[in-house]
């Protein structure tokens, strides 16, 4: 049987480090696809995520042993909006990233032909720089949502509204993102 999350939590905070390890696992994908879409730079993203998770075990103690991600994207939020303060952003997506290529190439495709890889990295830049117009709050909504797998419950506790206006927010990026979308259906 798997353990909860609270569970290895106390196990953590009596000293043993697997259980963190076990965490970090546990989460890694969906707190780091959030993270990513919200600094788009992969370099930017794991700083990020080593810094949320130093945080939270600075501040396990507040835990609450509720939603573990939720409060997880809570301090991985705060900290790329204080962090954008501090800076203007710079990333786009034809930008060469340290580890080589551009930050489209750090998006999972399917194997395919060279058409194929072409028109669906055409369509992932549509679709990241439809997604990079949106206007923040809209842009966040989003990506909890569709990266981290993230219910609007808990959307809307993070940005500290109600779940109706995450969900209209959800509503308004949606209908940001169609026109986008809906040139590439007809091309396609």
């Amino acid at each position: 049987m798997e353990e909860t999350d609270k569970q290895l939590v106390v196990r953590y905070s009596k000293g043993q480090v697997d259980a963190l390890e076990i965490l970090i696992d546990r989460y890694r994908r969906q707190l780091f696809g959030y993270i990513i879409g919200m600094t788009r730079n992969q370099h930017e993203a794991d700083d990020v995520f080593q810094e949320v998770w130093l945080r939270a075990i600075k501040k396990l103690a507040r835990y609450k042993h509720g939603n573990l991600l939720g409060w997880l994207t809570r301090i991985a939020h705060n900290f790329v909006i204080d962090r954008g303060r501090k800076r203007k952003p710079d990333a786009i997506l034809d930008n060469p990233v340290e580890e080589g290529g551009t930050i489209i190439d750090l998006i999972p495709g399917k194997e395919s032909g060279p058409e194929d890889e072409i028109l669906e990295a055409e369509i992932r830049y549509r679709i990241e720089d439809a997604i990079e117009k949106l206007p923040v709050e809209q842009k966040e909504v989003f990506l909890l949502r569709v990266r981290a797998e993230m219910q609007f419950k808990e959307i809307a506790k993070i940005q500290k509204v109600s779940i109706n206006t995450a969900l209209a927010r959800m509503q308004y990026a949606l209908a940001g993102i169609r026109p986008f979308l809906s040139e590439v259906y007809d091309e396609l």
